[in-house]
């Protein structure tokens, strides 16, 4: 496996949430790591094996683990890992991770390239439309790591491998292989960055973990258009329950109100006025 910027970096930015987690239903647990969200989908209750839904923030490795361990046991068994996709703040711990737990990880072939080392992602876009955040993105890694030996494709049946239930939807815009999870049972969604529930280059929103409902992160959306229609892809399973890569999670009317007012508003909402990216197809 080999190392890249995006995990030897730290980014001095935490928000208040860092450290703690919820539990959305007995099998769904959120962890917040500095500013980015895991999921654990497994219930103790029933095993102690479970699933690792993306990967978080560059070391974070330890605290993801003691998380997994307070919650499974300490002879926990992770099973797999699955990728939203595969920007730093959500691989940013995965090799660290795969040395000490040899499982596979499932993404979608289109974020392939990224995750062998073959194509770094697109620069950061720090001239466009935003906060502090945006402008500070450029710091950001964006240079492809190898997990080669470790990765494979999520099925082509949709479904999810050790999360029964589950299903995968493309969801690309924020990136070409990016995918969202939903669970028809409680209708859960777990959407990595196809929509957060913090305005991520707000600076101040990020560190307060202001709840609403917003676009993908300007700064690393290469795909506006796209972005748009997995927006409205997502409202219209009408989840009850959505957690993202970032936020805090949304349920019931606030959601329903939020998601079908983003989709309806998209341009107006979302896309920002100037960007590099903003006008590409």
């Amino acid at each position: 496996m080999e190392r890249s910027s995006a995990t030897e970096s730290i980014l001095p930015m935490t928000s208040i949430r860092s450290g703690s987690g919820i539990e959305l239903t007995p099998d769904v647990y959120c962890y917040t790591v500095q500013i980015a969200n895991v999921f654990f989908i497994g219930n103790p209750e029933v095993s102690n094996e479970w699933v690792l839904v993306d990967a978080g923030m560059p070391h974070s490795t330890n605290k993801i683990l003691k998380a997994a361990e307070n919650r499974f046991g300490p002879d926990h068994q992770l099973k797999a890992i699955i990728l939203t996709h595969g920007h730093f703040d959500h691989v940013g711990s995965l090799i660290d991770i795969l040395e000490q737990y040899n499982v596979p990880v499932y993404a979608h072939p289109l974020e392939f390239p990224y995750l062998t080392g073959a194509t770094d992602y697109p620069q950061p876009d720090t001239s466009v439309q935003g906060g502090v955040v945006a402008k500070i993105s450029g710091i950001f890694p964006v240079k492809a790591i190898d997990i080669s030996a470790h990765l494979h494709e999520l099925p082509s049946d949709g479904s999810v491998p050790g999360m029964p239930g589950w299903q995968w939807i493309h969801t690309p815009g924020h990136s070409e292989g990016h995918v969202s999870l939903f669970r028809e049972q409680g209708r859960v969604l777990i959407a990595g960055d196809a929509f957060v529930t913090v305005k991520q280059d707000s600076l101040y929103k990020v560190l307060r973990q202001k709840k609403a409902i917003h676009g993908p992160p300007v700064y690393l959306t290469t795909n506006w258009r796209a972005a748009w229609e997995s927006v409205c892809k997502l409202a219209d399973f009408e989840p009850s329950i959505a957690a993202t890569g970032h936020g805090k999670p949304v349920r019931g009317a606030a959601l329903a109100r939020g998601l079908v007012s983003l989709a309806e508003n998209f341009q107006k909402e979302a896309v920002p006025a100037h960007g590099k990216y903003v006008h590409t197809k």
